[in-house]
């Protein structure tokens, strides 16, 4: 962006994870090893769901994607964290970084759509069974999924337009270890009104709503549960949404406590360890959560298993 000043900033500087020197070796090893984790991890449910028919239910299906997002998810900033631990040098082009908060968002939105679905077919699948076949049909599915992935590419494409109409300075440091567009908004010259208006909008709309009704959702599988209270409804319960559960605790928790709750004079810190909560360490665990608490996932890979173990 050219500035009356004949100023031009053509790339930002990603501080927000500061290593010693003498520890960049060991922090390389440590995030290699849990972005390998998270692809193989996330890849791994995808083929399951993939090669198991008994896999190929609209619960799986919300599944598989999930996994997919969290593994686009994770690699919209890692691979350019282990570069710049490797290289120790922190810059990144000016399009470049707008081209990893439009992906940022994509993909962290589809996280927050796809919880919501998932909780929506725990819904029917509990308090409709003998519903559920005709209610979550796989055309009403695929044309779920079709509507998930335009709303999170136009929403991310509007905020992405949003930002590249705005001018920056001489400061180009981003205290983060991704291109957040937060601090872009921050290091702005221009006004940003219109920016934040609708990062205000539409963040009411794509997090708080699914949030709601993902508490809605629960809320109703409860109450359905407690009109005919057994310990085989509470372990129904349990053994079908606790996974899920988990996720939407630590995907939903760490975002809360980043962009909701109060921060104190340790703000770059705090926001630096949450940023890292729910884009590399809630990415790398979903898979284990979805896969070690899941008898149909551990089935599943079983029967994969024996089966290549026959043709071969």
């Amino acid at each position: 962006m050219i500035m009356k000043n004949q100023t031009v900033i053509t790339q930002f500087l990603l501080l927000g994870l500061p290593i010693l020197p003498e520890h960049q070796h060991l922090f390389y090893a440590l995030f290699l090893a849990m972005y390998l984790t998270t692809v193989l991890g996330n890849l791994l449910i995808i083929v399951l769901v993939q090669l198991d028919s008994h896999l190929h239910t609209p619960m799986y299906l919300f599944l598989s994607n999930l996994s997919f997002s969290d593994l686009c998810f994770s690699s919209v900033t890692m691979p350019k964290l282990l570069q710049n631990i490797q290289s120790q040098d922190p810059s990144i082009p000016y399009a470049g970084c707008l081209a990893q908060t439009y992906f940022f968002m994509v993909f962290g939105d589809m996280e927050s759509f796809l919880l919501v679905a998932m909780a929506y077919d725990r819904y029917v699948a509990i308090c409709f069974p003998l519903h559920y076949t005709s209610i979550m049909s796989p055309k009403l599915c695929g044309c779920l999924m079709l509507l998930l992935w335009m709303l999170t590419t136009s929403h991310a494409m509007m905020h992405t337009l949003l930002a590249a109409r705005l001018s920056f300075c001489e400061n180009n440091v981003i205290l983060n270890f991704f291109c957040d567009l937060f601090v872009l908004l921050k290091l702005a010259c221009s006004d940003t009104y219109v920016n934040e208006l609708m990062i205000f909008i539409m963040s009411s709309l794509l997090i708080v709503i699914p949030f709601f009704l993902i508490v809605m959702s629960y809320a109703r599988i409860i109450a359905s549960i407690l009109k005919v209270p057994s310990i085989q409804g509470i372990y129904k319960v349990f053994s079908t949404c606790g996974s899920h559960l988990s996720v939407v605790t630590l995907f939903y928790g760490t975002i809360i406590g980043l962009y909701l709750c109060p921060s104190g004079n340790n703000s770059t810190v705090k926001g630096t360890v949450m940023a890292m909560m729910y884009t590399v360490v809630t990415p790398m665990l979903n898979p284990f959560i979805y896969s070690l608490r899941n008898r149909d996932m551990k089935r599943a890979l079983i029967r994969v298993i024996c089966s290549k173990k026959i043709s071969l």
